[in-house]
């Protein structure tokens, strides 16, 4: 580990750093004290030492880049079957993968049936699978899931590490870049990759307003979390040639923090994520009449009520609906839009949209820039003659 320093001359090889070290991250060698993938930079070694002959090096160095290859992919389990933005990252990493000359890997752990999950993975083209499997895992755990995944990526040494931007996910990506003291990018929407393997990672960034474009260019591996649904699925392929690959679980992995004393399966609902019609309202719907007439707009359709953030700030509507960078990314097969001016907080996250109508009385309002199609018009008037010809076309 560059990042701590020991000073041969001050050293002692008592030991006590060692012995204090809560995460068996130091080991005594022929060449002295040596610190192993488990440091956590917390410090303690450092508080310990007597001598003062441990301290932290503020900059990491350089790494060989050569040493580090392919893809890996955190596959995420969900109620026992595989998180469907594990396949988004997957054909994602197929992309850039044929341009680098790249292999596509993916780690899955979890207790009983995550080998059953792993043998569903070939059938996506990906090249080998590595299987963490143990009765303990059965439920997510910070730290003993990071334990899994670091162990898998110091052996293998993947140049880039994706991960889904889920509530699992983004605890379980900071984890792992600060254990390899490496950069972390989070919620990326677009991904890309240089001939030389540094992955370009964009996001939005300062509220939205602009997109940042980042690289990793120093260190390995890479590590970025992607939204859900914001990429495209990856497809089946005809003559699936992958292997899998079954790893030791050790107790040392298995070690936690966490006590489960009880769990209870919550009913699962369905999200706005998994939409496949959405009716957005936006500040243009003024009063609860605009809101009654969009809501019946959506009842007439099939559709999910969704709103932007202005909305549900004045309380109008819920964050679990709310369609933005603060809230939820969607790729429905048909978006309306009612009154939304189209800001890029809420278009970056609605424009994978297969069909986007947008009805604003703004002729110059920016959400008209990505809809399909326009209606320059006053939604209290328009939307209450779709409801209609929607309900006498089912009347038909």
């Amino acid at each position: 580990m560059e990042l701590i320093r020991f000073n041969a001359a001050r050293c002692t090889l008592c030991g006590v750093c060692i012995d204090k070290c809560p995460f068996g991250a130091l080991s005594m060698k022929d060449t002295g004290i040596v610190v192993n993938d488990s440091c956590r930079m917390c410090g303690m070694c450092v508080r310990s030492c007597s001598e003062k002959a441990i301290s932290f090096e503020q900059k990491a160095g350089e790494i060989d880049k050569n040493e580090w290859k392919d893809f890996l992919i955190y596959v995420e389990q969900e109620r026992g079957d595989i998180h469907p933005v594990a396949l988004e990252l997957i054909g994602e990493a197929r992309k850039m993968a044929r341009k680098v000359n790249y292999k596509v890997n993916c780690v899955i752990i979890g207790g009983k049936g995550t080998s059953e999950n792993a043998r569903k993975l070939l059938d996506y083209g990906v090249n080998e699978v590595y299987v963490y499997e143990h009765p303990e895992l059965e439920g997510f755990r910070a730290d003993s899931y990071a334990n899994a995944a670091a162990d898998c990526i110091s052996e293998k040494k993947p140049s880039s590490v994706l991960i889904g931007a889920t509530s699992l996910g983004r605890s379980l990506a900071p984890r792992l870049s600060t254990r390899f003291h490496t950069g972390l990018t989070a919620d990326c929407t677009t991904l890309d990759i240089e001939e030389n393997s540094d992955m370009i990672q964009i996001r939005p960034a300062f509220g939205g307003n602009i997109m940042a474009q980042i690289l990793i260019t120093k260190s390995r591996p890479q590590f970025a979390t992607v939204r859900y649904r914001v990429m495209d699925k990856a497809r089946k392929v005809e003559n699936p040639s992958g292997t899998i690959e079954m790893r030791k679980v050790t107790d040392l992995m298995l070690e936690s923090g966490i006590e489960v004393i009880s769990s209870t399966v919550i009913e699962k609902k369905k999200t706005i994520e998994e939409a496949e019609i959405i009716v957005a309202i936006g500040r243009g719907v003024s009063n609860e009449e605009g809101v009654q007439l969009c809501k019946e707009l959506a009842d007439a359709l099939g559709a999910t009520l969704a709103y932007s953030r202005p909305m549900v700030e004045q309380g109008v509507g819920n964050q679990l609906y709310q369609i933005g960078l603060s809230g939820h990314t969607v790729r429905p097969k048909l978006i309306i839009t009612c009154g939304i001016s189209g800001a890029i907080q809420f278009t970056s996250c609605m424009n994978g949209a297969e069909t986007i109508v947008a009805i604003n009385k703004d002729p110059n309002a920016q959400i008209f820039g990505v809809a399909n199609y326009c209606i320059v018009d006053d939604l209290y008037e328009i939307v209450p003659k779709l409801t209609a010809l929607l309900k006498a076309r089912k009347e038909d």
